[in-house]
């Protein structure tokens, strides 16, 4: 697997480019950033073809960039765990205004829930609910190539904000603990903002998540 990261936006968020191999054309994009400009000169550039978008959650830092990506390439096909598909519509549950706008999109083509299979582009991702940054929080994990796409629910020494409408910490802990912490510890870990880490690393260092209890 082919993973192109990209630091979109005045937050910083990952964007992550992701192709089955270095000859394939076709990618699925795993998240937009709030801006989505060196994305889209990205894909122009290496000759690429996004057919999805996958939203791990639907804060206005990982999803507002999808605008210019719909206008570019207007048959993309978006998707979002049914939880947060208001995000996409509704500028209050986006937390747009924080990034100072009012942004709304037309909805998700599809409605995620946990255990469901995304496949685009040659690429198997399952979808994995990790509520407690937002009701709809997912991870991404591809079990063939040992990794997962992460969003905001677990970083590198650090995990995802909850205090934010929707947001629960107890939750989030939860999720990390049962869902990721379940993986294999060789799994890398692809967030939603700063490094790679690996899921065995989080569990011996993470100063919010580890496995101490």
């Amino acid at each position: 697997m082919k993973i192109d990261r990209l630091i979109l936006g005045a937050f910083e968020t990952n964007c992550y480019v992701v192709r089955r191999d270095e000859s394939a054309a076709d990618c699925l994009i795993v998240d937009t950033g709030l801006e989505a400009g060196a994305l889209v000169e990205f894909l122009g550039e290496h000759r690429l073809e996004p057919v999805a978008v996958v939203l791990t959650h639907g804060h206005a830092d990982h999803i507002v960039g999808l605008a210019a990506l719909r206008e570019t390439y207007p048959g993309i096909k978006v998707y979002i765990h049914r939880l947060d598909a208001l995000c996409l519509t509704n500028p209050g549950a986006n937390l747009s205004a924080l990034a100072g706008l009012t942004f709304r999109t037309d909805p998700a083509d599809v409605l995620l829930g946990d255990g469901d299979v995304v496949e685009e582009a040659d690429i198997r991702l399952k979808v994995l609910h990790t509520p407690g940054h937002t009701p709809g929080g997912i991870c991404l994990y591809v079990e063939a190539d040992e990794l997962v796409f992460a969003g905001d629910t677990l970083f590198a020494d650090s995990v995802g904000r909850a205090d934010f409408p929707g947001g629960d910490m107890d939750q989030l802990i939860a999720s990390i603990r049962n869902r990721l912490f379940s993986l294999p510890d060789k799994t890398a870990v692809y967030p939603g903002h700063g490094m790679r880490t690996t899921i065995g690393r989080e569990k011996r260092t993470n100063p919010y998540a580890g496995l101490d209890a």
